[in-house]
């Protein structure tokens, strides 16, 4: 485990630790949480370019052509 030394405005400090307090989990894990899912988008969207740049539309349409085309279920209509 590393520590860190973190400087946060008043107000800042003040609703995360209300959050924290809500969700039943200490400040430390709240900010560990938080940082962990910043780090997963951005980790999401490198992948997910990555995967863009290997796109082809003339791929995208062959796969779309072995749909078959039927009326949605009631429920999931408009």
């Amino acid at each position: 485990m590393s520590a860190i030394s973190l400087r946060l405005p008043n107000s800042l400090h003040k609703h995360m630790k209300e959050v924290a307090k809500h969700d039943g989990v200490s400040v430390n894990q709240f900010i560990s949480v938080a940082i962990s899912e910043k780090v997963s988008a951005l980790f999401a969207q490198d992948y997910l370019e990555q995967r863009a740049k290997h796109a082809s539309r003339a791929r995208f349409e062959k796969a779309l052509s072995r749909i078959p085309h039927s009326e949605p279920d009631a429920f999931d209509k408009l």
